[in-house]
């Protein structure tokens, strides 16, 4: 497979899932500013925006509708929701020939749609609901139509490692401060409300609700599961030759901080949550740092200068 289309498959894979967790994040968020009155919201919006990577100048005020316009509105920005599924769209035309049509189409419906959503929605939650429809519309049809062979592992390659990166910022906005959004909420958002509820027979407390979160094999949103298919989709993609180690950086980032996570004690994991998914969204970044050198790598333009002599 081209490098290009490899890497246009791999970032269709995180940018949906970017958008994705972008809206459930921000759902969260707005609804915790609405129920909690004791919540300062300069304050609150100031610490999200800072958990998604964003630092404004403290003479700018923020509140929810800046919020709103650098996370959702923003169609420059490829962290934001519309700047998200354009970059998406962007990179399904690129890789238009092993993209399938239901694929294809379904970004290209979505990227003409998200003016008339924007304006049209009645409240923000409405746009939001639709933005998740539409991820999980594109990782059905993804699942229906494509062959499992590289542009497969790619696409499922990106998105488990965004999912991975998205879950831990997400379980990172329970400390964003003293009023956090309770952990029942942060569980809605994952859709994973009556998985833990089924898991854990009822017995809902907020140690359980992170360790399922962050911790557990089967529900396919948490921490480790998405990092355990990153996993697995690159030993898919160039299974190890050598006898010892792997000579895969990348595989060897993902598999450090998975098994930091997976075989030390759940309370020692759970005791210092902040730090510990920071360490998850740094160790996603240089993998993704080093799969990119790997597989996608760029070739230096030939500057061409006159001779002067």
């Amino acid at each position: 497979m081209l490098s290009r289309i490899a890497e246009s498959l791999f970032w269709i894979g995180r940018y949906v899932e970017r958008a994705d967790d972008t809206a459930r994040i921000l759902d969260v968020h707005l609804q915790m500013l609405v129920e909690d009155t004791q919540l300062t919201e300069p304050e609150a919006c100031r610490a999200l925006l800072s958990v998604m990577g964003l630092e404004l100048p403290l003479s700018v005020h923020v509140d929810r509708f800046v919020v709103l316009d650098r996370l959702a509105w923003d169609g420059d920005n490829p962290s934001a929701i519309v700047g998200s599924l354009g970059a998406a769209r962007e990179n399904a035309r690129r890789a238009r020939e092993v993209v399938s049509t239901d694929l294809w189409q379904v970004l290209n419906t979505t990227w003409i749609g998200i003016d008339r959503m924007r304006y049209g929605a009645a409240t923000p939650h409405a746009f939001l609901a639709w933005v998740r429809e539409r991820g999980a519309l594109v990782a059905g049809i993804s699942e229906a139509t494509m062959s499992r062979d590289d542009a497969w592992r790619f696409l499922v390659l990106g998105r488990s490692m965004e999912r991975a990166d998205m879950t831990a910022r997400l379980v990172a906005t329970s400390t964003i401060s003293s009023a956090a959004p309770s952990w029942t909420t942060l569980l809605r958002s994952c859709g994973a409300h009556e998985s833990f509820l089924r898991t854990y027979r009822g017995v809902a407390t907020d140690t359980r609700a992170a360790e399922f979160l962050v911790l557990d094999r089967l529900f396919p949103r948490s921490v480790l599961h998405s990092l355990v298919q990153a996993e697995e989709m690159l030993e898919e993609l160039a299974p190890p030759q050598q006898r010892v180690g792997f000579a895969d950086p990348g595989r060897r980032l993902l598999g450090r901080i998975r098994t930091s996570l997976e075989y030390r004690n759940v309370d020692d994991v759970l005791s210092k949550l902040p730090e510990e998914m920071e360490r998850v969204q740094v160790a996603i970044s240089r993998a993704s740092d080093a799969l990119g050198g790997r597989y996608f790598p760029r070739v230096a333009s030939t500057a061409w200068i006159e001779d002067a002599s």
